[in-house]
């Protein structure tokens, strides 16, 4: 059995219009070409689709039960045909993102904003993960980028944007470290010190500027959230180490920070996919639109 999609086509339009000079013209074709795709068809199914006259077209019983199901197909194919034309052009699909919480919390929301009032058709699924867990999800693919702490080197991942977020003491209001000259490592390191998780990326740069001082810092608390965090140094047990971009130095009461004057105490966040494989084109889009909402953020800051 030899038949294509152009003939089925061919059938319902005349089908439909009752007409082989009106289905010709709806579907762009010689009549002559119009009627060649009806007998071929007829000739792989073996059937007679209709009974034709001078002055009448008209269905055969085998042409009318034949009609709903082939129908459906054109329409479920057309419609098929369209979404991957769309998904093609970046207009709508779905964008798999794990990012660190910081960067899931303030850079994500405005640019998904910005691209979605372009592209409505955009849908997006954000993983606020630990830095270990962004890399292994790009690596399993079961998402298409990551916003990741460090990996400029490493050969599983393909570096798309790198930018620098430089770290923050946050301490209690009226703190000492309020009225110092500058904030430094052997500063710090007079004072009770919150840390993060040692799967965090935020744990890595801190001790590796500590280290580069000199210093090696002892830990009075751990938390796996900044804000967990934050709520130790609002009791006062101590003070914490967070990079600029996290909003938990913004929206929590009765806290204050300042940057940490010495070469180390900067992240690197790198927008990431994996190594060698290629983003769907609404993946490949939204990292584009990204990478130039933050570049000017970045060589402004």
């Amino acid at each position: 059995m030899d038949f294509n999609l152009r003939q089925i086509r061919a059938f319902v339009a005349v089908a439909r219009l009752g007409s082989f000079t009106r289905a010709a013209a709806l579907l762009h074709v010689a009549q002559p070409t119009l009627t060649v795709q009806i007998r071929k068809l007829e000739q792989a199914l073996a059937v007679r689709l209709f009974d034709r006259t001078s002055r009448s077209v008209q269905l055969t019983q085998t042409g009318r039960d034949l009609l709903p199901t082939l129908a459906h197909l054109v329409q479920d194919l057309d419609g098929l045909m369209n979404g991957v034309r769309n998904q093609g052009a970046g207009y709508q699909g779905m964008v798999r993102i794990a990012a660190l919480p910081t960067a899931a919390a303030a850079l994500l929301p405005p640019a998904i904003k910005s691209f979605r009032d372009a592209h409505p058709g955009a849908e997006f699924r954000v993983r606020d993960v630990i830095a270990r867990r962004v890399l292994a999800l790009v690596d399993a693919e079961d998402v298409d980028l990551g916003i990741a702490g460090g990996t400029a080197g490493s050969a599983a991942v393909d570096v798309l944007l790198s930018i620098e977020d430089r770290m923050h003491a946050v301490f209690p209001e009226g703190h000492p470290l309020a009225a110092a000259a500058t904030v430094t490592p052997d500063l710090l390191v007079r004072h009770p010190l919150i840390m993060l998780d040692p799967d965090t990326s935020v744990r890595a740069v801190v001790e590796a500027g500590f280290h580069a001082a000199g210093l090696i810092p002892v830990a009075a608390g751990e938390a796996t959230y900044m804000m967990t965090a934050v709520g130790m140094v609002r009791a006062g047990l101590g003070i914490t180490i967070l990079p600029s971009s996290a909003q938990e130095i913004r929206v929590a009461p009765g806290i204050a920070s300042r940057p940490i004057e010495a070469v180390g105490f900067v992240r690197q966040i790198s927008l990431v996919k994996k190594a060698g494989r290629t983003l769907s084109p609404v993946a490949g889009h939204f990292a584009r639109h990204l990478v130039a909402t933050c570049e000017p953020a970045a060589a402004a800051a």
